[in-house]
């Protein structure tokens, strides 16, 4: 029996790919259901907790600060806006542009991180203090776990691309770090709104 052999040319398939089309991509969407889906288990935590006590925080615990945790949120908004430029250049294979606005995201990026420190001291309770204080905590402190990886992940790409040559698929990279960026300052806005103004109102 003869065996059929088909050949397929691939010489214009495209080398880099951005969405739907890239494993990456789907790579990096997975990890944001997983995250997503956790941050979901410890906000209903939180609200689980809160039908055990006749007042949230319970007696002698102030609000939230809200100053600080406002400033960061809007630095955060601010940042989405260099993030959707490094992407868009990325998906133009615009070298200068990915390097200067990814630059711009990697500048704003710190002092986000830094007021961070000060969100979590802005909740005017101790992690260990009582279980609304190590709810509060939690939901901040592994946001801020997602916001160090991203973050790092900003700052890293930076690097590599101002002190090494770097291949065009990590135009693609570039395009999946700003989607990740959505999604951490995404998240953060129902976060911000239940555990700095969700006292004040509930």
């Amino acid at each position: 029996m003869t065996e059929l052999r088909r050949e397929v040319d691939v010489a214009e398939l495209p080398t880099v790919t951005f969405g739907p089309r890239s494993l990456m991509w789907w790579g990096t969407l997975g990890f944001m259901t997983i995250e997503g889906w956790t941050t979901a288990i410890l906000v209903v935590s939180y609200f689980y907790l809160r039908q055990n006590f006749d007042a949230w925080p319970p007696l002698r615990t102030p609000n939230p600060s809200l100053l600080i945790p406002t400033i960061n949120l809007l630095i955060m908004l601010v940042s989405l806006v260099p993030a959707r430029l490094a992407a868009d250049a990325g998906k133009r294979l615009d070298l200068a542009g990915v390097k200067r606005w990814l630059a711009v995201t990697s500048i704003v990026s710190i002092p986000i991180v830094a007021l961070r420190w000060w969100e979590l001291w802005a909740l005017n309770t101790r992690w260990d203090s009582n279980a609304y204080g190590s709810a509060a905590w939690m939901i901040v402190g592994f946001h801020t776990s997602l916001l160090l990886l991203d973050v790092a992940d900003t700052l890293g790409l930076t690097l590599f691309y101002n002190i090494r040559e770097m291949p065009a698929k990590a135009f693609s990279d570039t395009a999946d770090n700003s989607f990740y960026w959505y999604f951490t300052v995404g998240i953060w806005i129902p976060i911000y709104l239940i555990v700095y103004v969700g006292p004040r109102i509930v």
